[in-house]
């Protein structure tokens, strides 16, 4: 099969493409044909091993790359079931979370996966797995939106933050989006009621307080982030760092529980990221919001499969706009 392999850790330049033998499956596992793939922040993350001390860690690798391929986000169909799988068949089209998903096939277990929506294509539907659950966490598990909060969405232009959007608005909450003034009317038709052109303006300096924060971005101090708390808000942290920071997120996460400890305000981050926990509740959740017509994936551009370097390129910049999906087949 082809797939986007890397040997080493650095930039999007050691991706290339190769043939390689298609994953054996074991029996609790599922094998899918990739339709589509999304890239993530997480994805170079892997690529760079960065944080370089997430590499003591376990899971990525200490000196060259744990996994030679790539990608995390998938939607297909199953090819192959393994023995002890029950309610998957071959033919089924499927979302979900499937390591080495940059590939023409790859395996995961039944937990990880569900049912495509029908009305969702394959490159909306692989946008869905890590940008919708992390939100879905940010906003429902972590952040405890209620109808009526104030929630403040930092990056909600971008893939997690399109769908946090929804969410919150879903919720019944009064949304203010901060993104760029290019993505402004797309936050605006998401369900944002403000937005704010983060260009232009600094939403912490506003003297707007607001219940629940999910920041996407972490290019604010955490005493400014406080700042725009109610007394009692939650601030929820995703993402922050950069390559080649040593501790990068991690560090900022360590910092933020520390202070947790001694404010009447709630700090923390969105805990564990997927593919960790239980992720199959939170998969299934999102789907029903998107049968409901109330979450749609925002898909910002394709790559084919031989140009998945660009793609993941794209994404390290920081300013996709919703997410950018890999075209495998």
């Amino acid at each position: 099969m082809k797939a986007i392999v890397q040997e080493r850790f650095g930039p999007p330049d050691v991706l290339r493409q190769a043939d390689i033998d298609r994953p054996e499956i074991g029996a609790g596992q599922v094998l899918v044909r990739v339709r589509a793939a999304a890239l993530n922040p997480y994805d170079w993350h892997m690529l760079r091993g960065d944080p370089y001390v997430a590499r003591l860690m376990g899971g990525v690798g200490l000196t060259r790359p744990k996994s030679r391929v790539a990608g995390i986000d998938a939607a297909g169909e199953v090819e192959a079931v393994g023995a002890d799988v029950r309610g998957l068949r071959p033919g089924d089209e499927v979302l979900g979370f499937c390591p080495g998903s940059f590939a023409e096939y790859a395996s995961t277990t039944a937990e990880l996966l569900v049912p495509k929506p029908a009305g969702l294509t394959f490159e909306q539907a692989a946008a869905v797995p890590v940008g919708a659950v992390t939100a879905l966490r940010g906003i429902r598990t972590v952040g405890r939106v209620q109808s009526g909060q104030r929630v403040l969405v930092n990056g909600a232009g971008g893939g997690v933050g399109t769908f946090a959007v929804q969410i919150a608005a879903a919720l019944g909450a009064e949304v203010t989006g901060v993104c760029s003034a290019r993505n402004a009317d797309l936050v605006r038709s998401l369900g944002a009621a403000h937005v704010v052109d983060y260009t232009r303006e600094d939403f912490t300096g506003r003297g707007t307080h607001y219940d629940v924060i999910l920041d996407n971005v972490g290019n604010h101090p955490l005493s400014r982030l406080r700042r725009a708390l109610t007394p009692t808000g939650t601030l929820v942290a995703n993402g922050g760092g950069s390559p080649g920071h040593v501790f990068g997120v991690i560090g900022s996460m360590l910092r933020m529980g520390a202070v947790n400890a001694f404010v009447r305000q709630r700090l923390s981050p969105i805990l564990p990221s997927p593919p960790a926990g239980p992720t199959h509740e939170d998969l299934l959740a999102v789907t029903a919001l998107i049968e409901a017509g109330r979450l749609t994936p925002v898909v910002d551009r394709t790559y084919p499969l031989a140009d998945t370097a660009e793609g993941v390129r794209h994404v390290e910049r920081g300013h996709a706009r919703g997410k950018a999906v890999v075209v495998v087949s």
